[in-house]
């Protein structure tokens, strides 16, 4: 009986922890989102593990179309490519933090994880100008440390509604996960990057972003970057210069 009472127990707490650590709208570990409240038809693409050396590419094509995004940017990939980094900011897409290395967090000390983000928000300050008021753990996994991580930079943890499983998936199957799953509110996690690798391909998110972008707007969809997302309908200056994203209620 003591023995099923503790297995019982045991089976209770593994299952709290891994809520905690990968769930999307789990709190346990960070004061995290992953969508907007859905009053108006708009939608955020976010880009994780930039910059990269075809991050340009992309950027041409969402300022020929009028696209505002989200770039969670990793620090050793934007010290390795500053002037990327500061095109992203030029064009008018929102920069948000991904760690310095894209680290597994789950295997990090709270010390290491906020030097990890740290590093990498005062990297992107230096070489953008811009300061980063979101965040997003590489590969969606949470840990102990990372609420401190927030309080400390003031950042919000951003997830997502739908994630293109697009360093593994064709065009096509990129394209075909995010509009069937796309909704008002949602944020879209795609790819310009591999975690820090160098030159790395990208080409298939390169070709589903050309179907995915005139295929929403048919739907009626505007683009919003994550802080646009996140406000109620009241204008974005509401909230303060630096358009600080707050949390919805559901």
């Amino acid at each position: 009986m003591v023995l099923v009472a503790a297995g019982a127990i045991a089976g209770s707490l593994a299952a709290a922890a891994a809520y905690g650590i990968a769930a999307r709208g789990s709190q346990l570990l960070s004061k995290s989102v992953y969508r907007g409240p859905g009053a108006r038809k708009s939608i955020a693409l976010t880009f994780d593990d930039g910059p990269s050396e075809s991050t340009p590419i992309l950027l041409d094509y969402l300022e020929k179309h009028g696209v505002a995004a989200t770039f969670f940017e990793c620090g050793m990939n934007a010290r390795r490519l500053p002037s990327v980094a500061r095109e992203v900011v030029a064009a008018g897409h929102q920069l948000g933090n991904h760690t310095w290395s894209h680290p597994h967090l789950l295997f990090k000390s709270p010390a290491s994880i906020s030097r990890e983000f740290a590093d990498t928000q005062h990297l992107l300050i230096a070489e953008t100008g811009a300061e980063p008021v979101v965040l997003r753990p590489p590969y969606g996994l949470r840990s102990i440390g990372l609420r401190g991580v927030e309080r400390k930079l003031d950042l919000l943890e951003v997830q997502w509604t739908v994630i293109g499983n697009d360093w593994k998936l064709p065009a096509a199957g990129i394209t075909d996960r995010v509009l069937r799953r796309a909704s008002p509110g949602g944020i879209v996690c795609l790819h310009d990057g591999r975690g820090v690798r160098v030159r790395p391909d990208v080409s298939s998110m390169l070709a589903a972003i050309r179907e995915i972008v005139p295929a929403l707007r048919d739907e009626g969809y505007t683009f919003e970057t994550v802080s646009e997302l996140l406000r109620p309908d009241a204008p974005l200056e509401a909230f303060g210069g630096r358009g600080r994203p707050r949390p919805y209620q559901e």
